[in-house]
């Protein structure tokens, strides 16, 4: 098989510049042995195509964790970027791909790569496709709770506002700050705007605040439909403010931070007062 020369071409120093090789497409189409051929004959695995895409990038937007490894046993750039800054993690967190997401931490992928004007984290990715699984592999790996998008905002902006409630539950149990703004935009004006219920209440279990107003100095309550169980909720919570045991749970969650998820399971109560403190 004959293998591809392109000419040299400098985004980033990843490697070389062709539309689309034979080896993007054998990555993309999870054709380990085709793939194997090309590396054993020579193929560059930093070669890029168009948009500066690698076959790293392909592989993992396609879950194909077998060529995946390939790749990156053959020295492919774990943290090359493509046109819009997006890193091979960031596209396996898209699709929620756990096994992806885990081999390229393994190898070294940044949870935390600098983010540009058109780059979201893999922590947004992740809450963006409602993959609370990698959304919990990223947050033990340390990736930045409060990473800002210019257009999202936090990843809880980006969860509540993709009505991902696993991950919202994630994030605060992590520790997320629940009242995070986006032009004065909070993940409860989200909530409300997807009339769920269930994650209002979530939220302000968790200390949202109900009278936030956004850039249109409008509450999250003037999003919710009148009569409906969102606007009944919102009502209630107005009418009748959080109890002491709330608020003690809410202030000591914040004391504790980051670090409530794990400090919380190591004291010596019964388990119903963990998931009580933890909302489990």
């Amino acid at each position: 098989m004959e293998v591809e020369i392109a000419r040299p071409y400098f985004f980033g120093d990843i490697g070389y510049w062709a539309e689309r090789t034979e080896v993007h497409k054998a990555a993309y189409q999870g054709e380990v042995s085709v793939l194997q051929g090309l590396i054993s004959k020579g193929a560059s695995v930093n070669i890029v195509a168009v948009d500066s895409i690698t076959p790293l990038h392909e592989a993992a937007a396609r879950g194909q964790t077998q060529c995946l490894r390939l790749l990156l046993d053959a020295g492919a750039q774990v943290d090359a970027r493509n046109v819009d800054g997006s890193t091979p993690l960031c596209e396996a967190c898209s699709i929620g791909s756990f096994e992806c997401v885990r081999l390229l931490l393994e190898y070294g992928a940044k949870v935390n790569p600098t983010l540009t004007s058109r780059t979201t984290s893999p922590l947004h990715e992740a809450c963006m496709g409602g993959n609370a699984d990698c959304v919990k592999v990223l947050i033990a790996k340390g990736a930045s709770l409060e990473a800002y998008d210019l257009y999202y905002g936090t990843p809880l902006h980006v969860a509540c506002a993709n009505r991902h409630l696993e991950c919202v539950k994630v994030l605060l149990n992590a520790g997320v700050h629940v009242n995070a703004t986006r032009l004065h935009e909070t993940p409860l004006h989200h909530a409300a705007k997807s009339n769920n219920v269930e994650m209002i209440e979530l939220l302000v279990e968790f200390g949202a605040n109900i009278y936030a107003r956004d850039k249109y100095d409008k509450k999250p309550l003037d999003y919710t439909r009148p009569e409906t169980p969102s606007a009944h909720i919102f009502q209630l919570y107005e009418n009748q403010p959080l109890s002491l045991q709330q608020l003690s749970r809410i202030t000591l969650r914040s004391a504790l931070g980051t670090k409530a998820s794990d400090l919380v399971t190591k004291l010596q109560i019964p388990s119903r007062m963990i998931s009580y403190l933890l909302y489990q």
